[in-house]
């Protein structure tokens, strides 16, 4: 072969790479596949590629297929940095994700200069959505909202000695911050305000401290590992002091690390878990899940990752574009009352869902997620 026709192959090959390449719609998917929080991972990976296998039996965007680009941030923000930066280059119009306040702030910068449409879906800090970032939207509720329920969940226990703890990061500090902020307004007792060291194995020593502070009750505003642990060592230590927690710990493995002898009784605030999801939207998906992967999702994350999905395509189909731009002007002032997986969607001028979601759970003696009246 010449090298007339060697660079004539090569010119022809990377021109079929590239006109390949816009045969198909790029999504990313930002999620923490590794670490602590593998199990949110794996359930966003689950939801998202059902909703993208759906999408595209039914002839995909605009006649183009929807094509989903992973990256695990591994839930930690230095990796989380690193993942967003490879899926600038990986063509991606969006990205859905990701689960932790800390992880999603360290990304939020990076698609926002680089003109890309995020959705997180399990990050509530507060600040995120104060920034004034064109291109960040979140499904999930903020912690403000979580602090009014939380603080109202306490007073209605009728607790008068209060402990808070929590683990530092940015979710779990801002969630104890608002609540502490409500309880001192009302004037409750705050007894014990403190935080421990995440991904620890022995909370003996932060369990003594909380025992000596004589609470009636201790919420714990971080993940779900660790109150799993502070539950199980909790049991172990004899100390019978009712605990509940923030939303970050709405996930099957709380029970199968603290054990359902110790779980029982725990409370925690959350968007409604998949089984309570009672729309007929909702009904439909769920039975697709189940038919799919042989079970009903495990955590509400995945599904709110879901919600993130449906309404980024809804508008990339609704404005036949995929500019940031008009997504979110789509977004903001054109999605209304959309039937999400989760409830109705509609998004305000900060990139927040609309709506009140948070409701209060109880873990029962068979290890299950048991929905409180109101």
């Amino acid at each position: 072969m010449n090298r007339a026709m060697g660079l004539a192959l090569a010119l022809g090959l990377l021109a079929s790479g590239s006109a390949g390449a816009a045969d198909t719609i790029k999504i990313g998917l930002m999620a923490p596949m590794t670490g602590s929080w593998a199990s949110e991972g794996q359930e966003m990976k689950r939801n998202i590629d059902l909703l993208a296998e759906q999408a595209n039996a039914k002839g995909g965007l605009d006649g183009k297929k929807i094509e989903v680009i992973i990256e695990d941030d591994g839930g930690d923000p230095r990796t989380a940095s690193l993942a967003a930066q490879r899926l600038t280059t990986k063509g991606v119009v969006a990205v859905i994700g990701t689960y932790g306040s800390a992880v999603t702030e360290a990304t939020q910068n990076i698609y926002d200069e680089a003109g890309i449409t995020q959705v997180a879906n399990g990050s509530t800090a507060v600040r995120l959505t104060e920034k004034g970032l064109k291109h960040f939207f979140r499904t999930c509720p903020r912690d403000d909202e979580q602090g009014k329920v939380g603080a109202a969940a306490i007073q209605k226990m009728g607790a008068k000695r209060i402990a808070l703890l929590h683990d530092s990061s940015a979710y779990a500090k801002g969630l104890a911050d608002e609540i502490n902020a409500i309880l001192k307004a009302n004037k409750q007792n705050v007894v014990f305000f403190d935080a421990l060291t995440p991904k620890e194995q022995d909370y003996s020593a932060i369990l003594t401290k909380l025992k000596a502070a004589t609470p009636d009750v201790v919420f714990f505003t971080g993940y779900y590992p660790e109150a799993g642990l502070l539950l199980k060592q909790k049991k172990q230590m004899g100390w019978n002091v009712p605990f509940m927690g923030g939303d970050a710990i709405n996930n099957p493995d709380l029970v199968k690390i603290a054990g359902k002898d110790a779980a029982a009784g725990f409370q925690f605030l959350s968007p409604p878990v998949p089984k309570d999801l009672d729309t007929p939207e909702a009904k439909a998906y769920l039975a697709s899940y189940k038919k799919k992967y042989g079970e009903e999702p495990g955590s509400i994350y995945g599904v709110l990752a879901g919600d993130g999905f449906t309404a980024v395509t809804k508008a990339i189909a609704a404005t036949k574009s995929t500019d940031a731009d008009k997504i979110r002007d789509y977004l903001v002032n054109k999605l209304k009352d959309f039937p999400g997986l989760t409830g109705k969607l509609a998004f305000n001028a900060k990139g927040d869902r609309v709506g009140e979601l948070y409701r209060v759970y109880k873990v029962d003696k068979n290890g299950e997620f048991v929905l409180q009246p109101k």
